[in-house]
């Protein structure tokens, strides 16, 4: 099992001056991957119900500071070698497409292919309407915006004309990526679930720690592999990564679990980690863990 880490980028207590020093010292520890999440604004009161807790209220202050996701990216790029890079989960269908393709592509180039794109439809209306971004044909243009994504990295996408985006021909979009970045799509709910078999590259779960629940994920990855096979794709391909929230100081206990994710199908875990310093003692735990079972 892979085992990537959430690089600290939130919050009041993160300094923006630290961000690229903790990415090195993430990488230095041994961890697989590092994640960054994604929110452009936030309203001071939050109407919409969030999707991943049990009352469908969001679990953190609406104060909390969000470095950009694909900066803090770049930055982390810079100072890495061998961790890969990726959104967990960037909201999709708030972006241009176009320019999104751009960005990802020239990230990808500069670390030397080592980006993976965990997206969302998103669930908060305020942040969507905030950003002059309809809220209802979210999952629509999600849809488009994918294919559109791979065929801007060919560098040379075709004409589109889409019920959302019009793209003209002969556009270039240069530099393409070093690799072919895999999307994986998130979400739990039964067309979240159907769309990541029938068009990701692997599936993004999230559950809270406290909460874990191995069978109702052996359930969910069911499902998307079922909708991969009806979809006439290879469901053994689809890399199924779990965000593990509320994680962080808690090693001991997910290194316990670890066997029962992987019974469910998991193939990579998201932990948080705590102070600096607890990193590398974090990740020799769940390593070993990994590599006993």
């Amino acid at each position: 099992m892979h085992i990537g880490v959430k690089l600290p980028h939130t919050g009041t207590g993160v300094p923006a001056t630290t961000v690229a020093l903790r990415a090195r010292e993430l990488e230095r520890a041994g961890f697989d991957s590092l994640w960054v999440s994604d929110h452009v604004v936030l309203p001071e009161v939050i109407a919409s119900g969030y999707p991943f807790s049990s009352d469908g209220k969001a679990t953190w202050p609406t104060t909390t500071p969000y470095l950009e996701a694909l900066v803090v990216l770049a930055a982390a790029a810079a100072v890495t070698e061998r961790v890969r890079l990726g959104t967990a989960a960037l909201v999709l269908p708030q972006r241009n497409p176009i320019l999104l393709a751009k960005q990802v592509a020239s990230i990808d180039a500069m670390s030397g292919g080592r980006v993976a794109l965990g997206i969302g439809a998103g669930w908060l209306r305020e942040e969507f309407e905030a950003l002059d971004t309809p809220f209802d044909t979210r999952g629509a243009r999600m849809v488009e915006w994918i294919e559109l994504l791979r065929d801007c990295w060919t560098g040379r996408p075709a004409a589109y004309s889409g019920a959302h985006y019009e793209l003209p021909a002969g556009t270039l979009v240069l530099p393409e990526p070093v690799h072919d970045i895999p999307l994986y799509l998130g979400g739990h709910s039964p067309t979240a679930l159907n769309r990541a078999g029938r068009l990701g590259d692997g599936w993004l779960a999230q559950q809270a720690l406290p909460a874990l629940d191995p069978e109702q994920l052996a359930g969910e990855t069911a499902t998307v592999r079922s909708a991969a096979t009806a979809g006439g794709r290879d469901p053994a391909r689809l890399h199924v990564v779990l965000r593990l929230v509320e994680s962080a100081g808690r090693a001991e206990t997910i290194a316990r679990r670890l066997g029962d994710l992987a019974l469910a199908g998991v193939d990579e875990i998201i932990v948080d980690v705590g102070r600096d310093g607890d990193a590398e003692a974090d990740h020799a735990v769940l390593r070993d863990a990994a590599s006993s079972r």
